[in-house]
């Protein structure tokens, strides 16, 4: 029982630079363009078997050169793909972002294959072999996750869901959910206090920890804040790194942190290397 499952999305990403991004019917030279492996639980099934945990995935890609360049990259750093359907006649998630001269971007994600997942796969005993917790995020269809925690909870297996992007989540999702991780804006959305600093985070927390038993809120270069039963609560001030980029950095640390507690870290220890994670991750070029 050490393995961490995720079910997420996976995005083949087209990143472009332009001096500024278009306005409505103007055609924009661009300065550059990258291709990048996203969707966020792709993102963060390789962070996680970075940090040296088992992971398998489920999920969805089509059946394209996209979706078999998607599976190469998570099979590279070792996480087990056999989970993964392949829709025929359906084109790979993928996304289109265009980042301007001042470093504000945009972006398009087309889910795709995604949204085609069969919520019955999840009824499969030998997918949950060895799995201590399951990790969720909001770029499913909800039916995908709530068919895919309800298992997971009759099981006795936690439950983490990063709510990102952030959208209303049903009852029966919730029942489920152990353990919520949200940024500034989903604490905002979910608590109503808004999140303008460390002791903002903290108390968006605690007021999160009445519905669910651990909750984590990052809030960007003030840090992080965490409350697990009503009762025990901290608050992490972000590294100081030069910033590169942010990009991903949620990801990296969703990774970090069901690996540490996986491996039985208790939740400050696991928060305080997820923080660490993170400031490595902005502070590199990638």
């Amino acid at each position: 029982m050490n393995k961490l499952l995720v079910v997420g999305s996976l995005h083949y990403d087209i990143m472009v630079d332009a001096h500024h991004r278009p306005e409505k019917g103007e055609t924009v030279i661009g300065t550059g363009c990258s291709y990048k492996f996203g969707g966020k639980g792709g993102n963060q099934a390789i962070s996680a078997a970075q940090a040296g945990v088992a992971v398998a995935f489920a999920g969805a890609v089509g059946d394209d050169d996209n979706g078999k360049w998607l599976l190469s990259v998570l099979q590279k750093h070792g996480v087990d793909t056999h989970s993964i359907e392949v829709i025929a006649d359906t084109p790979s998630g993928m996304s289109i972002a265009i980042t301007d001269a001042e470093g504000d971007y945009g972006a398009v994600v087309i889910s795709n294959a995604n949204t085609h997942i069969d919520a019955a796969r999840f009824n499969d005993q030998a997918l949950w072999s060895g799995v201590k917790m399951l990790l969720l995020q909001n770029e499913l269809p909800e039916a995908a996750n709530i068919a895919a925690a309800s298992e997971a909870h009759k099981r006795g297996i936690k439950v983490c869901i990063n709510a990102a992007p952030a959208k209303t989540l049903s009852t029966a999702l919730l029942a489920c959910i152990d353990l919520l991780v949200v940024n500034g804006v989903e604490a905002r959305d979910m608590s109503g206090i808004s999140v303008t600093s460390l002791q903002s985070a903290a108390q968006a927390a605690k007021a999160l920890s009445q519905e669910f038993a651990v909750v984590v809120v990052t809030a960007g270069e003030h840090g992080v804040a965490f409350c697990e039963t009503h009762q025990h609560s901290g608050a992490l001030a972000a590294e100081k790194v030069e910033l590169v980029s942010t990009h991903g950095a949620g990801d990296c640390f969703m990774g970090m942190l069901c690996a540490s507690m996986i491996i039985g870290d208790a939740l400050e220890t696991a928060v305080s290397k997820a923080n660490k994670a993170a400031a490595r991750h902005v502070s590199r070029h990638l």
